[in-house]
């Protein structure tokens, strides 16, 4: 697994999207026990922290130290640097197992090996996730621009996941089908551009060139995007169970 968001932790956790709340009434809705879940590659534990309010306990891990650090704290929430693949949890521990916007950077055949070895008899499994943003069509206009000619070439390879809405990643669970989901945000200007620069790519393009991509295009997506805006987030949802 990569660690792209430990040198940005505390932007992550301000600037991130978050998931809505009907898409975890529908998880709670599908689940036969609430005893145990882990949120896998937990980040800031935004995840874990909706988790906690109908589970007795959430196990939320991460590789990233400085990401556990601005982890969002709550009673029945522990949180612990374990790598995806290989945890310390004993065999048919959870009910849930939840994985927030990182399945693509797995190793997903060690990743699949462990969740089926941790999760009990009949437990699921949910991928979710976002990939572009919707906008007004001048804002949208700006973003695919810097997305497909500026900072194109910065993206990981496992980006494509996202772009292809997790479908074409593995998935060797009985698959359950889900509503679509969406959050949608009013979104100041400042906000707009500092959700642009936690992109992965963003600070590839930084590192090897010395200047923020993000600071190339703040004229033009400011004339098109305006003081504050509508943003929507399509939200990309699978969910599995053991059999």
């Amino acid at each position: 697994m990569k660690d792209n968001f430990s040198d940005a932790s505390g932007d992550y956790a301000k600037f991130r999207p978050t998931y809505p709340g009907e898409l975890f009434r529908f998880i709670e809705s599908q689940l036969s026990q609430t005893g145990a879940a882990w949120d896998c590659a937990t980040g800031n534990g935004q995840v874990a922290g909706e988790l906690s309010k109908f589970f007795d306990r959430v196990e939320a891990t991460d590789i990233s130290k400085e990401q556990l650090k601005n982890a969002v704290q709550k009673q029945n929430v522990t949180y612990s640097l374990q790598r995806a693949e290989q945890t310390d949890f004993p065999d048919n521990t959870f009910d849930l197992i939840t994985v927030g916007q990182a399945v693509h950077w797995f190793d997903f055949n060690q990743f699949y090996r462990e969740a089926k070895r941790v999760l009990k008899p009949g437990g699921l499994i949910v991928l979710i996730g976002y990939s572009l943003f919707k906008s007004n069509p001048e804002t949208e206009a700006v973003i695919l621009h810097f997305y497909k000619n500026i900072i194109d070439t910065y993206w990981d390879p496992e980006r494509r996941y996202l772009d292809e809405h997790y479908k074409t990643i593995p998935f060797p669970f009985q698959e359950i089908e889900t509503p679509d989901f969406q959050q949608k945000y009013i979104w100041t200007f400042n906000q707009l551009a500092g959700y642009l620069k936690t992109w992965s790519a963003v600070k590839h393009y930084k590192k090897e060139h010395g200047q923020n991509p993000v600071d190339l295009i703040l004229p033009d997506l400011k004339q098109a995007f305006g003081e504050e805006g509508e943003v929507i987030f399509p939200i990309l949802f699978r969910l599995g169970k053991v059999v």
